[in-house]
């Protein structure tokens, strides 16, 4: 059994493999594969899958499927898997990292001191304390995000069409109910055809002036231009993302040049922890699969 990564994952993933089969990272072996382990940069199109004669399985490390022709690899039997249990941590604790550095002005702190200044009078913050944070999707890393806004005192909503109830969330009929009541929001959400564009001109409108927006699920899922805008007329009184229309993004990307904005550049999952859960999760699932054989 062939077994090929075919992006980064932990230096520590081959050694654990070797035992179920043969491992590489040539991608050149592709035809030759079996089991076909991703990230987010390798794209299982129509293509790559009609390349790929013996593949069986393919194992994306991270959050979501929307990189793999999922009806595509069924139709050729191939098995898709994502690791999404082990990410919640990571991606959740850097939504909110972001979310405390827009207030705080950690940035414009750090990069005027490095120019030589001190713009101590001119840089207010305000606190996270007492504001109320919208989540759009309570799968995992929502409801760690959800934990996390209760110990840091804030008011907890959300909106999932999935939920009737969660344990850490006022849920709400509607995204625009969460919309119209929250200081920040943050985008939890994977991409389909109902999620795809939903933070828009209209929605934006029918936030609070000033809100502050968290994406760390998937850029499609606004749209880009209307975020923009929104951040340059002070609808929206921050931005902050992971995510993008692609890596990197291209060089006429509006959110690069609007203001209050704070960006990452997809490193969400990336943590030495979450690698190694990661990897413990793809070593389970290749396992079982060969196991079953």
């Amino acid at each position: 059994m062939l077994i090929l990564i075919s992006d980064a994952f932990d230096a520590s993933l081959p050694d654990k493999l070797a035992r179920l089969g043969e491992v590489t990272d040539d991608k050149s072996r592709l035809p030759q594969a079996d089991i076909v382990l991703v990230r987010s940069k390798t794209k299982c199109d129509k293509a790559f899958i009609d390349q790929a004669k013996k593949l069986k399985m393919i194992i994306r490390g991270g959050v979501g499927l929307d990189n793999i022709d999922r009806d595509y690899a069924a139709q050729k039997g191939i098995q898709a898997y994502n690791t999404a249990r082990a990410s919640s941590i990571a991606v959740a604790e850097l939504a909110f990292a972001l979310m405390i550095a827009l207030p705080n002005k950690i940035i414009p702190g750090h990069v005027s001191m490095s120019q030589g200044q001190w713009k101590k009078n001119e840089l207010t913050r305000t606190e996270l304390f007492g504001k109320t944070l919208g989540l759009i999707g309570l799968g995992l890393i929502g409801s760690v995000m959800a934990q996390r806004g209760k110990a840091f005192g804030m008011q907890v909503i959300g909106y999932d069409k999935y939920l009737d109830s969660h344990p850490d969330v006022d849920l709400k009929d509607t995204l625009e109910d969460v919309l119209a009541q929250a200081d920040y929001i943050s985008l939890h959400t994977p991409l389909t055809d109902e999620t795809k564009g939903m933070i828009n001109k209209k929605t934006i409108a029918g936030m609070k002036d000033g809100a502050v927006l968290i994406n760390t699920g998937r850029a499609k899922c606004i749209v880009r231009e209307d975020v923009a805008e929104a951040l340059h007329s002070g609808k929206l009184g921050g931005y902050a993302t992971d995510v993008w229309y692609s890596d990197p993004p291209d060089k006429n990307e509006p959110i690069c040049s609007a203001p209050n904005v704070i960006m990452t550049p997809h490193i969400g999952a990336s943590t030495r922890e979450n690698l190694l859960r990661i990897g413990d999760i793809v070593e389970e699932l290749i396992e079982k699969f060969v196991n079953e054989q």
